[in-house]
């Protein structure tokens, strides 16, 4: 597969110009990516947080309003932004592979992607850009060094060599859930009392309290976005930058994140295009996550590659708008329930596979939070009303329809109503073919697809790169298919370094005392062995 992280923008004319100029005049590409929020922001309607960074950025940019994750859960999520393909395609589907979970027998894993699918920021390296990722990947499979420069807690386009352009990602984690609960002593910036309870949530001091800490959360993400915004005006950085802000899945509290609801997929992306095009405008286009990584190749003027699921909203490479989003729903953490759904931008229409499993699931993560406790506590003290009531039910209708215009929360499952009859079916219809067109894994039990990758529950391991003189040059290559080979040049008896790994891609001159190294990857396999070849040496064989 091919690199991929994040989110893109559509602005047609900055588009096309960004993808006509040379490697020296790329745009940089900036993702900041917040974790666990939905469009809570004022510039969506909801003023409960003060976030004057972001609405800034809205008033300079382009607002999206119809984003939409592929499975309401990071990594999942993750895999589709870095791949450009479905999760249930790739077997990325269950939320989360790289832990084990003993209990139910599942080991840390790697999913073993095809042999064409690369990180799609691997292609943006091999075109030129600096590429770094901070702090988070979470993909479903380890992160080839191929895909970029610096993935780590130091990594910044600072570092980039001079003149090279850059693709950026930072990931700010305190509006993560896991935030409810590890900072709910520390002083709220909402009042609890203003806090609009959705109506599938009963009145409870409780509950008002852990939502002003989303709130609260929300506002502290905010400066730390406009930390990132001071930095890139003080670099003269701002007008050369796309600037790509987006959640990674829906907001944090029950019945959002890990539901293919809306609460769980529907998520905000600003888009600040150089010098402000279109900026203050609103762009309603339906977009899912498979779309960024061909999105952020098309306005970086890289050849989107054919195997990608997703299409460019932007850039030279832009297609037709899409007319569905699809999402799925798989293991969460030790719990099973297989759900697909598809949405034309007003219905939205499930298919639950195992409709004798309840809507909410025991998932121990989740009860470090007040919010969640206090949910448990009224439904067996038998006080909550029939609509907070739904989210509790021991088992589910095979289907549910909803008209997410009218009823925004989906509360009110229409795939029963005869004046609805046409849209239930045209949906289901192209939900069965998105499932059969991108070979769905949910079917296969996953220890026997984690056996398919793994034979006897062993990772595979890459081959060793093989070094081979042509001419005054030296071609290095693996066995193993699809695999990609970083290498670095060093003065003999000297080591690499941590990032100076570059991509082959054409034979390599090597003078006198100096040293090559190189080993190889492939995505869901274990890297080979460092290999070493001198100057003086003598090569594996000669042409």
């Amino acid at each position: 597969m091919k690199p991929l992280l994040a989110s893109i923008a559509l602005l047609f004319i900055v588009a096309s110009t960004c993808a006509r100029k040379p490697l020296k005049e790329k745009i940089n590409i900036l993702w900041l990516v917040t974790e666990d929020i939905s469009p809570y922001l004022s510039c969506y309607g909801d003023s409960t947080a003060h976030t004057p960074n972001l609405d800034r950025l809205a008033k300079e940019g382009v607002r999206y309003s119809n984003v939409y994750d592929v499975s309401g859960v990071c990594a999942p999520s993750r895999s589709a932004l870095i791949t450009g393909m479905y999760p249930t395609c790739l077997g990325t589907d269950n939320m989360r592979t790289q832990n084990a979970f003993p209990q139910i027998g599942i080991p840390k894993y790697s999913v073993v992607l095809p042999p064409e699918v690369k990180m799609f920021s691997q292609y943006l390296r091999e075109s030129g850009y600096y590429c770094t990722n901070h702090a988070k990947d979470d993909y479903q499979f380890e992160a080839l060094k191929a895909g970029w420069d610096d993935n780590s807690n130091t990594a910044h386009y600072k570092n980039r060599p001079p003149g090279k352009p850059f693709f950026s990602v930072f990931n700010f984690g305190v509006t993560h859930e896991s935030q409810i609960w590890e900072k709910k002593n520390d002083p709220l910036l909402v009042d609890p009392k203003k806090i609009i309870l959705p109506p599938y949530y009963p009145e409870s001091p409780v509950i008002r309290k852990d939502m002003a800490r989303m709130y609260s959360n929300i506002m502290e993400m905010d400066n730390q976005v406009g930390a990132m915004l001071k930095e890139l005006e003080e670099h003269g950085l701002l007008d050369s930058t796309i600037i790509v802000w987006y959640s990674d899945n829906g907001g944090p509290l029950p019945r959002g994140k890990r539901e293919v609801y809306n609460s769980g997929l529907h998520v905000p992306m600003i888009i600040r295009f150089p010098h402000s095009k279109n900026a203050g405008t609103v762009d309603n286009q339906l977009i899912s996550f498979v779309d960024f990584a061909p999105t952020v190749l098309s306005l970086a003027g890289v050849k989107v590659p054919a195997y990608m699921q997703g299409q460019a909203f932007a850039g030279l490479q832009k297609k037709t708008q899409r007319k569905y989003i699809y999402a799925a729903r798989d293991r969460m953490d030790t719990c099973y329930d297989m759900v697909r759904t598809v949405g034309d931008g007003r219905y939205k229409y499930y298919k639950n596979f195992q409709p004798e499993k309840p809507y909410i699931q025991n998932i121990s993560y989740r009860l470090q939070m007040d919010l969640m406790k206090e949910l448990l506590r009224l439904n067996e003290e038998r006080k909550l009303n029939e609509v907070q009531k739904l989210w509790f039910r021991k088992t589910k209708p095979a289907e549910e329809l909803y008209d997410t215009r009218n009823d925004p929360y989906e509360l009110n499952n229409i795939a029963g109503d005869t004046r609805y009859r046409t849209i239930r079916n045209q949906l289901k219809k192209e939900l069965e073919h998105w499932m059969k067109q991108t070979d769905d894994k949910g079917f296969i039990p996953e220890k026997k697809f984690i056996e398919s990758m793994w034979p006897g529950m062993v990772q595979p391991v890459t081959a060793e790169p093989i070094f081979v003189t042509k001419s005054k040059t030296i071609v290095i290559t693996s066995a193993t298919a699809g695999n990609s080979i970083s290498w670095q040049v060093v003065q003999k008896d000297a080591k690499p370094s941590k990032n100076g790994w570059q991509i082959y891609t054409v034979p390599i001159v090597l003078s006198g005392n100096k040293e090559l190294y190189a080993f190889a990857e492939r995505i869901g396999y274990k890297s080979s062995q460092m290999k070493t070849f001198t100057a003086t040496a003598k090569p594996s064989r000669k042409i």
